[in-house]
């Protein structure tokens, strides 16, 4: 499944939002500060453990998707990868807890705050005395100067991917003693609490060179529980061994071995035994929860069987199916009984290599929560009928995001309910409900808003030339990909000819069947004689109708959804499936095109070539710096392209800016948060992006492994993760939604 997040703390995520410049919206206010805090939706489940029940030693073997290009996480190459690696081994004012919310991190905070506001804001942090880089330095004032210089985007010369917050700093200077390092602000910012996290040496962010280049594949000096090893591009595989200068709570595991494993190889993987904890999809999921179930005492196999039927035979085959095959196989026609044979010791040995996987993923179980990052559907305002705000919000009018949600969700066992905002998720101090800002899905309006933009049912539609496109289509294409080859028929709806034979005469009775009198679309006879299965008994309720297709200046309105094809989009195409039957019935068609992962995000959705598409972002505890790229105003370059950021739907409002500028100035929390929900409800106003609901974490686990799994929103804490003591294991509440 797609999902963009890089840097230290997962700072992009996707908005996709237009302009609401226009729109009269009568009643935009947002939930007040005195709102209660919710909960998150779902609570962590990562078999936590006392320090005391877990062994001293092992290495955890830990399944990652890459292995990064940097250990930079500040690089614009920087992945999720970067981001653990660093999480491990360097420095952190603040972390995050399990509500999303960002706490001090006592191995190197003893405390920080706010100690003047005028005429600057003034922030006083005091570090922990044992605070020491590898080498034996002392963490201070100095590292905090050059990662300040570094990444205030004054020198070009460093190349950073961002500089948000950094570029606030007026001054960084030592404070009353060593430990104290004295920052002062040019202007107020809120999100003071995001940054020096990570912090990286001096020696690292002292020069450009050193910046650039110096921490692509090792870090020389660490100051975490665990320290880089190496980073092994031949083994795809980095190595992070215990800190022997490390001044806290000592780590569990000797060694933590980060493997760069695709999604899809995973199964084999853990089932091999060379993995310990993996992140997976859910057919995985399945398996290894089977296989973890209860077993049968003498073979050793679950008591469930392959097809998760306690009735499916041993060769996940019928009774019947299973004594057809003996009696063929006994029988006298001896080439039918030699054919048989085989396929039965095929089979056999199928069964045993199963059953042999099975007893090996017994060892593991599945550990499940929300993930901190929500799927959205975006809507590319760019140009071509989405630019208007009445279509975006007649698409978005359209969708029911509960059941959307459910088809995700509940299969998973885990809460399903729809994502209401954009700038946070629930549990965190600035959510709250904004979609009543676009107001509930409802058929009947959203075909009102299309109407009043033109796009009617009925009107006529030309066909198409060779070559051209339909609105909102570069043409059609097959679920591949691939344009349609069907003969002559480009596929193209033509209002008022569905009711015609090949010549073009009326047919009274196309599409009705004539011995029940029920109409079918197909024009095809199903009635008694036909294919078996083909027709539905008399009485059953007809399918909904698609509403007539919508169409302007003779075409029909048809947008282009771009979803990738690879390992793990399942749940996309799902979704895209249901997004385009729901769209179907307000006239509106969609052409959907898969496309390889690899170019999904940077050749369709940063490059612009899509009008929907569902892709993930991470959710932050600094909405007002993390969201302000991402719901930006486009504005024109010098060389008259459009710079974007990460908005990549291209439309952005002056309004929504300004509400962002103002949150990331205030110190004051409740107006940071009353002013990031008006921005929200603004961002929901435009339609262009729609919150459909939180990803969910599946963590394959060995059984005895405490201290990791499905996180949720908290920084793991690498130096508790470890293997139970012998003896030690316990039954222990699976992960259940908050109350």
């Amino acid at each position: 499944m797609s999902h963009v997040g890089v840097g230290p703390r997962a700072v992009m995520r996707s908005v996709a939002f237009l302009t609401a410049g226009a729109l009269a919206v009568p009643a935009l206010a947002a939930c007040t500060s005195e709102e209660p805090k919710g909960k998150p939706l779902a609570g962590q489940d990562t078999a936590a453990a006392a320090r005391a029940r877990i062994a001293d030693g092992a290495t955890l073997r830990w399944a990652a998707d890459s292995v990064p290009e940097t250990l930079n996480a500040f690089q614009s190459d920087a992945d999720a990868t970067t981001t653990r690696i660093a999480q491990a081994v360097l420095p952190s004012m603040y972390r995050m807890d399990e509500t999303g919310r960002p706490v001090r991190n006592p191995d190197y905070l003893e405390s920080a705050e706010v100690v003047d506001t005028e005429p600057k804001q003034v922030v006083v942090y005091k570090l922990n005395q044992q605070a020491v880089w590898s080498d034996g330095r002392e963490i201070g004032a100095a590292d905090f100067a050059a990662q300040w210089r570094a990444l205030s985007g004054k020198d070009s010369a460093y190349w950073t991917a961002r500089n948000a917050g950094y570029d606030r700093i007026e001054k960084i200077e030592r404070g009353g003693d060593d430990l104290e390092v004295k920052v002062t602000f040019s202007r107020p910012y809120a999100d003071w609490k995001s940054l020096f996290t990570p912090l990286y040496p001096k020696d690292v962010m002292g020069t450009p060179d050193a910046f650039n280049d110096g921490a692509r594949r090792e870090l020389k000096t660490t100051a975490g529980p665990f320290a880089v090893k190496k980073v092994d591009t031949k083994e795809d595989e980095v190595v992070l061994t215990g800190n022997p200068r490390w001044w806290g709570e000592p780590a569990k595991l000797e060694q933590i071995v980060l493997r760069a494993v695709p999604r899809e190889k995973r199964v084999s993987q853990l089932a091999a035994g060379k993995l310990d904890l993996a992140e997976i999809d859910p057919d995985t999921a399945e398996e290894v929860a089977v296989a973890a179930g209860p077993r049968d005492a003498g073979t050793g196999t679950p008591l469930m069987g392959p097809q998760d039927s306690p009735s499916a035979s041993r060769q996940g085959r019928s009774a019947a199916q299973a004594l057809r095959s003996w009696a063929i196989a006994k029988g006298s026609d001896e080439d039918d009984a030699e054919e048989e044979t085989l396929a039965l010791e095929e089979r056999e040995e199928a069964l045993a290599k199963r059953e042999r996987r099975q007893r090996a993923l017994s060892g593991f179980e599945v550990r499940k929560s929300l993930e901190p990052a929500y799927t959205q559907l975006a809507l590319n305002g760019a140009d071509g009928p989405l630019a208007d705000e009445r279509v975006r919000r007649a698409v978005a009018r359209a969708l029911d995001r509960g059941k959307l949600a459910k088809a995700v969700l509940k299969p998973l066992g885990l809460p399903a309910e729809p994502v209401g905002s954009h700038v946070a998720l629930a549990g965190q101090p600035a959510y709250a409900d904004g979609s009543g800002a676009l107001g509930e899905q409802n058929a009947k309006e959203a075909r009102a808003l299309l109407a009043d933009a033109g796009w009617v049912p009925g009107g006529p539609v030309k066909k198409r030339k060779e070559g051209e496109k339909a609105a909102g289509a570069e043409g059609d294409k097959d679920g591949d990909g691939k344009k349609s080859e069907d003969g002559d028929d480009d596929g193209t709806y033509i209002v008022g000819e569905d009711e015609k034979n090949e010549g073009g005469a009326k047919n009274e009775d196309a599409g009705t069947d004539q011995e029940s009198g029920e109409k079918h679309s197909s024009g095809k006879n199903t009635a008694q004689g036909g294919a078996p299965g083909a027709y539905a008994p008399k009485g059953t309720a007809a399918p909904a109708a698609a509403e007539a297709p919508v169409a302007k200046d003779g075409k029909a309105l048809t947008l282009r959804f771009v979803l990738p094809s690879g390992p793990g989009s399942d749940a996309l195409r799902t979704v895209a499936d249901r997004v385009s039957d729901m769209l179907e019935k307000i006239g509106v068609g969609t052409d959907i095109t898969k496309v390889p992962d690899d170019s999904y995000f940077k050749d369709h959705i940063a490059s612009g070539e899509y009008d929907l598409a569902l892709y993930s972002w991470p959710a932050s505890a600094f909405p007002a710096t993390d969201a302000r790229p991402i719901y930006a105003k486009p504005v024109p370059a010098a060389d008259g392209s459009l710079n974007v950021a990460q908005n990549y739907t291209r439309v952005g409002t002056d309004q929504v800016d300004q509400l962002f500028d103002r949150a990331m100035g205030t110190l004051d929390e409740g107006e940071a948060r009353d002013l990031l929900r008006k921005a929200d409800s603004r961002i929901w106003a435009a339609a262009g992006s729609i919150p459909l609901y939180q990803r969910p974490q599946l963590i394959a686990a060995r059984k005895n492994l405490a201290n990791a799994g499905a996180f949720g929103f908290e920084t793991p804490v690498y130096q508790d993760m470890g293997f139970l003591k012998k003896g030690a294991n316990g039954s222990r509440p699976s992960a259940t939604p908050s109350s």
